[in-house]
């Protein structure tokens, strides 16, 4: 049976697919980017919301990328089967909806309608159907924020240290996919949206302190005091946001990941 895959050449998909074919299934993967086949992968290039022909054979639908342009798509594709539904979402659609930037309001919202939206199709359909809410992901070396925040510390030789007390949970790309393969198959999941966090809650300095720790050169840590901040954010609104997250807690309940899904992610540790 096929498994086909949205947004598999992101984070979550450099692990997903190798699993799913370690398993026997057949993977139609879908990207916006050419990708050559391979053992057990077929690749689409396709962008959502446009019509991506679904395989007779679909024993799931999994969509890794943006929520949003997956229910798009879902609400005008047709199925000759009941596949298996599971989708990521973001925790950001809990933790921004009180955020003061009003952009990233939008965002909670928009993320919250699509669940929404998905929850609805499927049930018309008669598909059963898992939403995970990650917490900010890495793992991959791909992600928008760890990541080039090392990079520009080991090209610059300075590592920013902000006043950051809002604990935080990353989560790996891997254990994503791990829970991913777990809703597939316990159907206890269905029609269920899971928070979905990494195994360690830390507070975000403590989190840049453990990034700075792989640079693999040299660098000054520069304290960012509370009230440089506040500067900041007075003086640059896109900044309001991010600012005003770093005393907040980020965090996700993982009891019903651990109990329905029984996956129980991996502390924190950013890769070298």
């Amino acid at each position: 049976m096929t498994h086909l895959v949205f947004g598999a050449s992101g984070q979550v998909g450099r692990f997903l697919l190798p699993r799913l074919v370690a398993r026997g299934a057949d993977v139609c993967a879908v990207s916006r980017e050419p990708h050559a086949d391979g053992e057990g992968v077929r690749w689409l290039r396709g962008t959502l919301p446009d019509a991506v022909p679904v395989p007779r054979d679909a024993a799931a639908l999994i969509s890794l990328g943006p929520v949003h342009h997956f229910v798009a798509w879902l609400e005008r594709a047709t199925f000759d089967g009941r596949p298996r539904v599971v989708a990521l979402s973001s925790m950001s659609a809990d933790t921004k909806r009180a955020s003061p930037d009003p952009a990233e309001r939008a965002v909670a919202a928009v993320l919250a309608e699509a669940e929404r939206r998905l929850a609805a199709r499927c049930e018309a359909l008669g598909l059963a159907w898992t939403v995970l809410r990650p917490t900010l992901i890495y793992g991959a070396g791909s992600d928008k924020s760890i990541t080039p925040l090392a990079r520009r510390a080991a090209r610059w030789h300075v590592f920013p240290l902000p006043a950051a007390p809002g604990l935080r949970q990353p989560v790996h790309a891997d254990d994503l996919a791990l829970g991913v393969l777990a809703a597939l198959d316990r159907p206890q999941s269905a029609g269920r949206v899971l928070p979905f966090g990494g195994g360690e809650r830390l507070s975000a300095a403590a989190m840049f302190a453990r990034v700075r720790a792989t640079v693999p050169t040299w660098t000054l840590p520069l304290p960012v005091p509370a009230w440089t901040q506040r500067l900041a954010a007075a003086a640059l609104p896109r900044l309001r946001g991010p600012l005003s997250r770093l005393g907040s807690d980020l965090i996700a309940d993982n009891a019903e990941v651990e109990r329905l899904l029984g996956v129980r992610p991996r502390d924190f540790r950013p890769p070298t």
